[in-house]
């Protein structure tokens, strides 16, 4: 005999009023501790606990450094798919998608505006754009970059993010190699300022040209930084590479780089090189 009765639960589902906390975080790859994203943005892309620095896209990148007012130029280049490149998948279905995904014609963002009282010409890789890879329009993009701070006699800062030359579109891409390196010449032969900045990571053909041709090279904090993959040089030295191989600090210790700055140091340092450089 049973001596009570279960009721039916008379608690009703709460589901609708709890609280979303899906995506408002995110783990950290250098120290593995869980980052509220709001403390991320906060602090450009760092984290707040270890100093990992983040990918920062292009548009970021431009308002971290630029004051309020910048102007974005030289954004209404498309590629055309000049091989009609199909692999794994339509190069054509791939450029629509980075487009729709990123907003962005092409993994390139330029700019001009005031960098403390320098007015300067920015450009920047936004590397979620099919891995920062160069083509036509990045390389058109930039090319018109330098001509217009050697046009304006204005300082040019261009912020490195990529994984090489874009395959998809072979030579077409490679060329744009030689066609950026020949007019920073024009720019250098003009006394004009160009400073490179590389972000992790900076790899392949644009290391290649011009992302090592500033005036004053500098990088963030633990970038990648090379040409080939460090794989592929084991395999073809058969030797054994020495910790921290490419990264920005090993690049510093061995001259190839002038400077590691922290993202939130990095306007300040601007500036102060600008002033150096007696540009106004």
């Amino acid at each position: 005999m049973s001596w009570f009765r279960r009721e039916e639960s008379k608690i009703e589902s709460t589901s609708g009023n709890r609280v979303r906390t899906e995506g408002l975080w995110t783990k950290c790859d250098g120290c593995s501790q869980i980052i509220w994203k709001a403390d991320l943005d906060a602090n450009l892309q760092v984290c707040p606990k270890c100093g990992f620095h983040f990918k920062m896209g292009a548009r970021a990148r431009i308002d971290s450094l630029l004051d309020p007012g910048y102007e974005l130029v030289d954004g209404d280049l498309r590629s055309t798919d000049p091989l009609k490149f199909v692999d794994l998948k339509p190069y054509a279905a791939r450029l629509k998608k980075a487009q729709q995904d990123t907003e962005l014609n092409d993994a390139i963002v330029n700019a001009t505006g005031m960098l403390g009282p320098h007015r300067v010409v920015v450009s920047a890789m936004e590397f979620s754009f099919i891995g920062g890879s160069m083509g036509a329009v990045v390389g058109e993009t930039i090319a018109r970059a330098v001509d217009r701070a050697h046009d304006a006699r204005q300082p040019l800062i261009v912020i490195s993010a990529s994984g090489g030359a874009r395959m998809m579109e072979g030579i077409v891409s490679l060329m744009q190699m030689a066609k950026i390196s020949a007019a920073l010449a024009r720019l250098d032969e003009a006394g004009i300022p160009f400073i490179s900045l590389m972000t992790d990571p900076t790899t392949g053909g644009v290391t290649a040209s011009f992302a090592m041709l500033g005036d004053l090279n500098i990088a963030e904090p633990n970038a990648l930084i090379g040409f080939a993959g460090q794989r592929v040089i084991e395999q073809t030295i058969r030797q054994k590479l020495p910790e921290g191989f490419q990264r920005s600090e090993f690049l510093l210790q061995h001259g190839f780089l002038d400077a590691i700055v922290k993202r939130g140091e990095m306007k300040d340092y601007l500036i102060r090189a600008l002033d150096f450089m007696q540009v106004r």
